[in-house]
């Protein structure tokens, strides 16, 4: 009996790690997906609607530690990051993009915190806003830090940035609503 017990253990534990790799490199790819931006060096990337998701299906903690996985592979100078910018390994946490990067775990606990295995819809859409709110928290504290000045911060890191963020909520909410009960039952 206690065999299957221990059996049943090590199954559940090589999924979950599984899922945060999987979240980690969902991450990655979404960092491919780059458009550069006039008037701001932060491109606008798939990346924060992938960290929502993953932080909405894994849950608060698996999703965080995937993003802590995910950063750690971009320190380490995996080329997890966005292409465009053109910062390697670790200085890519002290430049303009950095305070987003470094809000993902956050954001992802946060979401997987709200959004529930049966969250409504409603409860799910607070969850994504709660954790754009905190990636575009870092990224206007990091990029106020550089520039010494929170107006213009705004300007180059969330203003050109609110449309694409509508469309990602529109997006992300009814998949959410619908996976993350199957997803999380699996987990």
């Amino acid at each position: 009996m206690t065999d299957i017990a221990l059996g049943v253990r090590r199954a559940a534990l090589g999924v979950r790690v599984l899922a945060v790799v999987l979240g980690a490199l969902v991450v990655a790819l979404a960092a491919q997906v780059s458009v550069p931006l006039p008037g701001t060096p932060v491109p606008m990337t798939l990346q924060p609607m992938a960290v929502l998701l993953v932080g909405g299906l894994l849950g608060a903690r698996l999703g965080a530690v995937s993003l802590i996985l995910y950063l750690a592979m971009g320190a380490a100078g995996l080329p997890v990051f966005t292409p465009t910018v053109p910062l390697p390994g670790i200085t890519r946490l002290l430049g303009p993009t950095g305070g987003y990067l470094l809000a993902y775990p956050i954001a992802a606990y946060v979401v997987g915190s709200i959004v529930t295995y049966r969250a409504p819809w409603q409860r799910v859409a607070y969850g994504v806003v709660a954790g754009l709110v905190l990636i575009h928290l870092g990224g206007l504290a990091q990029m106020a830090i550089l520039t010494g000045s929170l107006p213009g911060a705004a300007q180059l890191a969330t203003g050109p940035f609110l449309l694409g963020d509508l469309l990602k909520l529109a997006l992300l909410v009814p998949v959410l609503t619908r996976l993350t009960p199957t997803v999380r039952a699996r987990l």
